[in-house]
């Protein structure tokens, strides 16, 4: 299968959960620091644990990533990302999940600093730029988290 040599072990395509949690007419987003996308702005989200549900992986990465409890957790779309530019290439299947607040008045934290600068509300007709490519290629392609 392909030119690898026995040292060089092919990337193998990875599986990732993000999370368009809405309030109001709304979407959470946060700006990345990353090696993948650095300082872009993305959903909350992350890998799938062997053996989560997408639900339960959307659940647990907003929890870990912005402190917030979510509820009405729903598939929205699936798209394939393969970062080809990067130094080390990969493949992303991207699972876009639709989510609601548990609690309204609950407020977004930093919990990980070291991999966002932090967490904001955004009109999803005025998003800022620059978008994580992925969310911009959905989002190109017709995405939109307020359409069912």
């Amino acid at each position: 299968m392909g030119n690898q040599t026995e040292t060089e072990a092919a990337p193998v395509p990875r599986v990732a959960v993000v999370v368009c949690l809405i309030k109001g007419k709304t979407v959470l987003l946060g700006r990345r620091r990353s090696s993948l996308g650095d300082s872009t702005f993305s959903l909350p989200g992350g890998h799938l644990e062997f053996g989560e549900s997408f639900e339960e992986c959307a659940a647990r990465e907003v929890k870990e990533e912005t402190g917030l409890e979510i509820k009405n957790i729903e598939l929205m779309t699936v798209r394939n990302n393969v970062f080809l530019d990067e130094a080390k290439p990969c493949q992303y299947v991207g699972i876009f999940m639709r989510a609601v607040l548990a609690d309204d008045y609950q407020v977004p934290q930093n919990v990980e600093p070291n991999f966002c600068d932090g967490w904001d509300w955004y009109e999803w007709d005025a998003l800022p730029k620059p978008l994580f490519w992925p969310l911009e290629n959905a989002i190109m392609a017709g995405f939109n988290p307020f359409h069912t």
